[in-house]
């Protein structure tokens, strides 16, 4: 019920989206490039790899505002094109996180999960949102 409710409000306000996601890159950027980095024994993942997440999500989060400020026609195809990056960034993290595995701790594995499940929820909305019609 929930979820219709939300593609509802999708389908009403879709360049929302755009701004839902730059507002999550740039928290994703903060907690990785700021705040883990200072506990990195903590969570295992070594500070390049972080820098390297962190930076990113400051692409994404500039892709995001233009789309939200500048782009009114043919939302579909920007929504899907975020929707690709931001899956392919999941990937990313994960592997990454995987080729660290020696070294990542149990907190590591869920940061990267617990993020990496919030940004594929959003794709998938973005995707069914772009689908569903004309925009």
């Amino acid at each position: 019920m929930l979820m219709k409710q939300i593609i509802k409000w999708g389908h009403q306000h879709p360049k929302e989206l755009f701004k839902i996601d730059g507002i999550g890159a740039i928290i994703s950027a903060v907690l990785l490039g700021f705040v883990l980095v200072h506990f990195e024994e903590l969570f295992g993942i070594p500070k390049s790899t972080l820098y390297f997440l962190a930076l990113l999500p400051c692409f994404f989060a500039c892709y995001d505002f233009y789309c939200y400020f500048r782009v009114d026609k043919k939302l579909k195809y920007f929504l899907k094109g975020i929707a690709f990056v931001n899956l392919s960034y999941c990937f990313l993290s994960i592997g990454l996180t995987f080729y660290h595995k020696n070294s990542v701790t149990a907190l590591g594995w869920v940061y990267i999960f617990a993020e990496s499940f919030i940004v594929i929820l959003l794709a998938v909305l973005e995707l069914k949102i772009a689908e569903s019609q004309n925009i």
